[in-house]
Order: structure tokens, then C-alpha cells, then sequence
């Protein structure tokens, strides 16, 4: 059971540091002194250890026993098991081979995930310093409790969450949460410079970088925002796009499989009895049908996609997100070090008429060299574009930066003539003027005109995404060489320095090169509205509409999920939002990337169909990503959604060829059952012509795509497929037709015969058909790939050696003659053209379903004869 303070911490944790100090105080029933130990001993029993990350790996035998029930995976089994029970013992190895080898590679990923877990757990802190009835005390992490008054110094871990009692210059580093690279100033006292009031609370995970503070325990363990990230990447989020297609997939396989067997043992129920020939007929019809090669061609296409992408310094994780990539129509993403340097430039200086100024530039440098102290950011940027000290400068004295001042001065000599050159926060530091300084350089009076036009000039420069440093000087008497609080007045103001995170060059060219790929940016931001506004501009980045984290804070799902579609720029936005936005856009019907850096995004990137990291990032971040980018540079995006969709049209080819042909096959076997005394084909011959056929589909992989497949999103799209064969299996069911006839009422050929021949006629045209359907375009004007040709025509001479030669004796197979040959031959090459006519019009069916997503269908005719 849970205490009453733990409890208060559970419910305010978002919250607790918009309380009144002495209010949270009493909630947690604490005091400034912190607990006692019997109090301390009380709540650590009852409310549990401080553990923001648990570790919950799942068994091997979970992991294996959770992919079994996949359709696609029992329908492998179940026709491994029958091969293995009619004595084909060589499908039984093959298929059960394929399987495992399937399942190790998802025991591996879900095995990562565990690992990024376990990864969050190495950035918490082990031991820490509390006060106990006053003293100070050093015990273990895990025993810090809600109500903790605890000590911390530059350098060490935040344990918990909590808020801030007592604080001397602070600073924390909260890159692992908030992903920004600049450490955050932390008060005992609540300021509006804050982004979100949170500049009075500290947080488990980060670290304090600078000054001393103390600080209430408000939320341990699971409650603290480090623990929400760590219960967000162990929870089971929504498939992805590519689990969501092979499983319903299976599902289609599995109706159309089991609806044909049954069908076919019916019409040999009633027209000869059931016998186990024909049982076995079925049976063998059944296993040939089974996509037994799809998880190879699936894996071996996506792991040259992956060697591809590794090319262009892209690591892939997890191979099935190389086809989410190429699927992906949304792409979230921070803008700090993806499509900002990451990092503070000095762009330039401006006088107090708006005007580039070298002179403020030149105080603002001289401040930055001469004071003492920490050099902070700013400093260092305006020190990175500056010359050599030319020695014209003289420094004689300084006040370093405080927190409490916010603003640095330095007592400094030219040609005989001291002033003080200060710097600061801007509006801070124009309270203390009394003067302003002309484009002339001469200084004038600051009435209260001129003090709102220069307030004016610094929010409109602050709306365009511009962080600003006010300069100020003040000529001091000769032989002054102290410097004391009380001569930071009476100053002239002279101007601002002003800095940017700079966009990266490469950024508004990608961003581009994604948009004419069907793929909309979406920006998420923690910064404040006009900074990401005006980022969009510089990168002319969509920006449809703008919703702020309070907004989204007040939306339940299912409303997040209706706005966020027109929504492409997302600001002031709470770490923990970033997931919700993500599954917000999959409920929407979204294929959604998103790239991070931070522990913060981690579940985010855990959430997204495909999700993101680089190798800058933390490790959190980088364990959690399927996909790590050696370069923080969406250009390579670009090239590797190219290659998930040609990954995904290779796959489709195989897909599209393997169940096209089951409707051909249920009016085939039909018409077969019902006009022929025997079967078609015997068991044995149709194992063989199933097992060459995946022969001859074993180049797929490699083969190229269209540049309509390369275009758009690609996405699975069951009903594509139907409606495709609804267009191609009644094309191959009358040539069914017409081949029964010829061999039947013009050769009146024997069983042997008749068996033969459909044989040659089967693997004849469906091999061949492949050329025709691999690409949207007319066949000869797409070259397919050489490795493609090689197994294809490789596999059909294997065919026709085995059915015209002395070897396909033990198989049944029987010499045919020249007629015959020449025949089949015909019916073939009939075959193909109207296959080649018909295609844009099976090719226009499959556009209806999800638009671009469905405009490359693919077909093939029967394993069994010209379906």
C-alpha cells in the first residue's frame, strides 16, 4: 500500500513544482530539515524502492511462443507438418529452417528494446546525499524517498524528481530529457525567464553543472518523468506497419488456403468419392500454395536494403524498418541538431536604430575576453569569429556574471580613456541605462519614447528566432582600476549581440527532397512559438497550422488524433507529449517516423512505425531506434526511404505472385475435378513445381523498381492484391480451359501425357510471367535485374530438362511429342501478350484502395498451370 506523501507525489508529480513551496511542504509532510529516519524506514517499505527503471526482460520461450501464433508463421508450420506426414521430408527441413531463422531475428529486436531499457537504468545516480532529522547523510539511490531534503553539487546525478528549496548558481544539463544542449539556469524562487515554470524543479536523470543546491524529493521511482519514459519503452505500443501487413497477410493466406482445400475436397467428394489420392491432391495443393520462401525473400531483400543503406553511413537495427521507412508518409522531428546545428552562432550586431553595428560587436567581444569566470555559450561564440587581440585593450578590472546580477562587467583602458563595458539580459540591463547611443555614436537621453522603440526592436528581433545580449558602456573617471555593483548605472545603452542556433545548410533541401517524396515534416519543439515559426520560414518547412503543449495537455486521444493532421509545427511541447503526438498520427492513419536524440525521445522513437536516432544521441536514444544515422543529416533520409520502397515493391513482386494465383486455382481445380476423371497433377509433381517455381523467384530481391515505386508512400494493401487477382485469375482459368480442350478433345493425350504437358504449361507461363508483371511499365522497357533472369530461366531449363528427360521418369512425367510442345508453346506466348494487355487494367483497379499506396500491383499466374 501506498503512503499518503508517496501517493501526493504519484498524482502532483507533472505538476509539483507550480505549488507553493511550504504547501508542498505539507502535502508530503515533510520539513526543510528533511525526514526522520523512522519516517524515511516507513515510507521505503510502504511505498517502495526509489527505481525509476526496472528491467522486464521476457523469457526466450515467451518470445518464441508469442510469434508462433502468427498466421503466417502457423500456416509455415502447418504445411512443414504435412510435408513432413506425405514423406517430404526436404520441404519439412527447408520451411522449418526459414522459421526459425524468422523468429531469431525477432527474438534480436525485441531483445534491443530490453537493452535500451536497461541502458535508461545506467544514467541514475547510486548514492546521495540527505538530510536526516537535519543531519547530513549518505545512503543508497534506491532508498531515497518522497519528502527527502537532499544535498547536490556541481557534478552530480539528479536521484528524483523534486523542488527546489535552496539554490546557488545553479545550472543543469538537461539534454537527456529536453534534448537542448545549453545548460538551464535552476532558482529557489519561481522567474519568468523559464520556458514552463519548471526553472524551480530538478529532475532524476540530469545533472547539476554548476552551483549547489537543495532540493524536496516531490516523486521517485516509476513516478518521476524518467520513470514515465522508462514504463513507455517496456509497454506494447501498436504494430507497425510492416507487422501490420504480413499479419493480415497471413490472415488472407489462411481464408483463401483453407476456403480451397475445403473446396476441392468437396467437388471430388461428389463427383469420384473421397480418396486419398485425392486427399493428398489437396493437401499437396495446399503446401504449394503457402508462401514457404516469403520470410527468406522478405529477409535477404531486406538486408541488402540495409548493406545499401549502410553505404551512405545509415545503420538498420531492425530490418522490417527498412520497408516502415519506405512506407512512412510523416516524419517528426526536434529542431536542434536536425535541423539546427545544435549549437550558438554570433550572426551579428545591431545598434539601437535596428542597424548593424561592428561597434557593439567589438564591446560585446571585449566583455567576453576580459571578464573572469565561467565563459559561458555566448562568450564563446563571439570569441569564435573575432581576430587576434590587437593589444589596444587594456583590462583593469571585472565583475564575473552572477545569477543573482545576470550581467557581466569589465573595467577596461584605450588611448587613456577607462570605461566599464557591461553585458546582460537586454531588458535587464536597459533598466539601468539613462542614455542611449546614436548611429553617430553620440548618446542621448532614454525617455520613455525611446525606451519602448528599443524594447520593440528586441521582441521583434526575439520573434525571429534571434537570443539576444544587451551591450552598455559608461565612461569612468581617470584612475579608477575597482570595480563595485553600485557603477552598474547610469550606463548607455549601445545595442544587442545577437545569436541563433544556426539551420543547417543541408536541412531546407531535404526537407524538400521528403516533401516531393510524399513525406510531411512535422516539427515538435520544446522552444516558444516564434522561434520554430520563424525556422520554417528560413527553411520553408510546411507550417500549416501551430498547436502549443497546453493545448495539447487539454485534448483527450481521440480529439488529439482528429487535429494533429493538419497540424505541422508543435511547440512548447513537454517531453512526455512527444509520444502522445506520435501515436496520434497512427491512430490518424499515419506512417510516422520520428528522430531523436535524447532519453526524452526515447519514447517516442519506441512509439513511431519507424523510429530514429543518431550516433551523437544517448544511448537510451540509440538503443531504442531501429534505425541510427552516423550523421545527423536528414538528406540521407531521403535515400533511404527510396530504398525502403524498392525493398517494399521486391516484396510486394513476391506477394502479389505467390497469392494472386488462388483464385485461378479454386475455378481451376473446380472445373478440373468436375470434367476429369483424374488428377491433374499428381502430389509429387506439384511439390516440384512449387519447389522450382520459388526457385525461380529467388532473384526478386535484387531486382530494381519503378520510378512510380520510388514516388509515393508504399503501403500493404490486402485488397490490392484481391482485386488484382480478380483481374488475372480469370485470365489464367481460361487458358486452364483452353488447355484441357487441346490436350484432351485435339491430341486425346493419356493421364502420363496429360500430366506432362500441363506440367511444361505450367512452369512455362508462370515463369515467364513474371517479366511481364514485375513492373508497372510494358516488359521491355523495364530491364530486369541480371541475378533475376539467371534464376528465372535457370530454374525453368531445370523444369523442362526434368519433364522432356529420361529424369522426370521416377516424377511420372512422360516423352510428349512435337505437336504438343509446339502447342503449349502457343498457348504461352497468347498467354503473356494478353497478360501484358490486361495489366493496366488490373494495375487501375488497384488504385482505389489507399491512393498511392496502390498503384503498383503485380500479379502472376498459377503454380499449376497458366492461372
Amino acid at each position: 500500500m501506498t503512503t499518503a506523501p508517496a501517493k501526493a507525489a504519484a498524482t502532483g508529480e507533472g505538476e509539483f513544482w507550480r505549488e507553493d513551496r511550504n504547501a508542498l511542504l505539507r502535502r508530503l509532510r515533510s520539513t526543510p530539515v528533511g525526514l526522520s529516519d523512522g519516517e524515511a524506514a516507513e515510507r521505503l517499505r510502504s511505498g517502495g524502492p526509489n527505481l525509476a527503471v526496472t528491467s522486464l526482460r521476457r523469457g526466450l520461450l515467451f518470445k518464441i511462443a508469442k510469434r508462433l501464433v502468427e498466421p503466417l508463421i502457423a500456416i509455415l508450420l502447418i504445411a512443414a507438418l504435412i510435408s513432413g506426414a506425405t514423406g517430404d521430408w526436404q520441404s519439412l527441413l527447408i520451411i522449418v529452417l526459414i522459421v526459425l531463422v524468422s523468429i531469431a531475428l525477432d527474438v534480436v529486436q525485441e531483445t534491443q528494446a530490453e537493452n535500451a531499457v536497461d541502458a535508461l537504468r545506467r544514467t541514475v545516480a547510486v548514492h546521495v546525499t540527505v538530510l536526516r532529522s537535519g543531519k547530513a547523510v549518505e545512503i543508497p539511490v534506491r532508498e531515497v524517498v518522497p519528502g527527502d531534503v537532499v544535498a547536490l553539487h556541481a557534478g552530480d546525478l539528479i536521484p528524483a524528481d523534486g523542488l527546489i528549496l535552496e539554490s546557488h548558481d545553479a545550472m543543469a544539463d538537461e539534454a537527456v530529457l529536453t534534448g537542448e544542449p545549453f545548460p538551464v539556469e535552476k532558482l529557489a524562487t519561481p522567474s519568468d525567464r523559464g520556458n514552463d515554470g519548471t526553472n524551480t524543479a530538478l529532475f532524476g536523470g540530469t545533472s547539476l553543472v554548476s552551483g549547489d543546491v537543495r532540493m524536496l524529493v516531490a516523486a521517485t521511482g516509476a513516478e518521476t518523468r524518467l520513470g514515465a519514459i522508462a514504463r513507455s519503452m517496456q509497454a506494447s505500443e501498436p504494430p507497425t506497419a510492416f507487422e501490420r501487413g504480413v499479419h493480415g497477410l497471413g490472415m488472407l493466406i489462411l481464408r483463401l488456403t483453407g476456403f480451397l482445400v475445403l473446396f476441392v475436397l468437396l467437388t471430388q467428394l461428389v463427383q469420384h468419392g473421397l480418396s486419398m489420392e485425392s486427399f493428398l491432391f489437396a493437401v499437396a495443393l495446399a503446401v504449394g500454395l503457402t508462401p514457404e520462401l516469403l520470410p527468406v525473400v522478405m529477409t535477404v531483400t531486406l538486408a541488402r536494403g540495409a548493406m545499401r543503406m549502410a553505404q551512405r553511413k545509415v545503420v538498420v537495427k531492425r530490418l522490417s524498418a527498412i520497408h516502415d521507412l519506405g512506407a512512412m508518409d510523416v516524419l517528426c522531428t526536434d529542431k536542434t541538431g536536425t535541423l539546427t546545428e545544435a549549437r550558438i552562432a554570433h550572426v551579428g550586431s545591431f545598434g539601437c536604430d535596428g542597424t548593424e553595428s561592428a561597434d557593439v560587436t567589438e564591446l560585446a567581444r571585449v566583455n567576453s575576453r576580459f571578464c573572469s569566470g565561467l565563459r559561458n555559450n555566448l562568450d564563446t561564440a563571439l570569441l569564435a569569429t573575432s581576430g587576434e587581440d590587437d593589444g589596444s585593450w587594456r583590462s583593469l578590472a571585472d565583475l564575473p556574471f552572477d545569477f543573482e546580477r545576470r550581467r557581466s562587467s569589465v573595467l577596461v583602458e584605450r588611448g587613456g580613456e577607462r570605461e566599464m563595458i557591461v553585458k546582460g539580459a537586454p531588458e535587464a540591463l536597459l533598466a539601468l541605462c539613462d542614455r542611449f547611443e546614436r548611429a553617430d555614436g553620440k548618446a542621448v537621453k532614454l525617455d520613455d519614447a525611446a525606451r519602448g522603440g528599443i524594447l520593440a526592436l528586441i521582441d521583434a528581433r526575439g520573434a525571429q528566432g534571434l537570443r539576444l545580449l544587451g551591450v552598455a558602456r559608461r565612461s569612468m573617471a581617470p584612475g579608477t582600476d575597482t570595480l563595485v555593483r553600485e557603477d552598474e548605472a547610469g550606463l548607455v545603452f549601445a545595442g544587442c549581440a545577437a545569436f541563433v542556433d544556426p539551420p543547417k545548410a543541408s536541412a531546407g533541401v531535404a526537407v524538400r527532397q521528403l516533401a516531393a517524396a510524399g513525406v510531411c515534416v512535422k516539427v515538435i519543439s520544446g522552444d516558444a512559438a516564434p522561434v520554430v515559426r520563424h525556422l520554417a520560414e528560413t527553411l520553408a518547412l510546411p507550417s500549416r497550422g501551430l498547436m502549443t503543449g497546453e493545448e495539447i495537455a487539454a485534448l483527450g486521444d481521440a480529439a488529439l488524433a482528429a487535429r494533429v493532421r493538419d497540424i505541422d509545427l508543435f511547440v512548447r511541447i513537454a517531453p512526455e507529449q512527444k509520444a502522445r503526438i506520435v501515436l496520434a498520427l497512427r491512430r490518424a492513419g499515419h506512417t510516422v517516423g520520428f528522430i531523436g536524440d535524447g532519453i526524452n525521445d526515447a519514447p517516442a522513437i519506441h512509439a513511431a512505425d519507424v523510429g530514429l536516432s543518431v550516433e551523437g544521441g544517448t544511448e537510451v536514444a540509440r538503443e531504442a531506434a531501429a534505425i541510427v544515422l552516423l550523421a545527423p543529416d536528414l538528406g540521407v533520409l531521403a535515400q533511404g526511404i527510396a530504398e525502403g520502397r524498392r525493398t517494399y515493391a521486391n516484396i510486394m513482386k513476391y506477394v502479389r505472385m505467390g497469392t494472386s494465383s488462388n483464385f485461378g486455382n479454386m475455378l481451376s481445380m473446380a472445373l478440373a475435378s468436375m470434367v476429369l476423371p483424374f488428377l491433374p497433377l499428381n502430389p509429387l509433381q506439384i511439390l516440384v513445381n512449387n519447389m522450382l517455381y520459388d526457385l525461380s523467384e529467388t532473384g526478386i530481391p535484387f531486382d530494381e523498381a519503378d520510378p512510380g515505386d520510388l514516388a509515393r508512400p508504399q503501403h500493404w494493401d490486402m485488397g490490392a492484391v484481391l482485386r488484382f487477382t480478380l483481374v488475372m485469375g480469370p485470365l489464367s482459368s481460361l487458358f486452364d480451359a483452353a488447355t484441357f480442350v487441346l490436350l484432351l478433345g485435339v491430341f486425346g493425350t493419356g493421364v502420363d501425357a496429360f500430366r506432362t504437358a500441363w506440367f511444361v504449361e505450367s512452369i512455362l507461363t508462370q515463369i515467364l510471367v513474371i517479366f511481364v508483371i514485375r513492373t508497372s511499365a510494358r516488359f521491355w522497357r523495364s530491364r530486369p535485374h541480371r541475378f533475376l533472369v539467371l534464376t528465372s530461366l535457370g530454374a525453368l531449363a531445370a523444369a523442362l530438362a526434368l519433364a522432356l528427360t529420361p529424369l522426370g521418369r521416377p516424377f511420372g512425367f512422360v516423352p510428349l511429342p512435337a505437336p504438343i510442345l509446339a502447342s503449349i508453346l502457343a498457348i504461352a506466348l497468347v498467354y503473356l501478350a494478353l497478360a501484358e494487355a490486361l495489366k493496366p487494367l488490373a494495375m487501375k483497379a488497384s488504385r482505389g484502395a489507399r491512393g498511392p499506396a496502390s498503384r503498383h500491383p503485380a500479379g502472376h499466374r498459377s503454380r499449376l498451370g497458366p492461372f
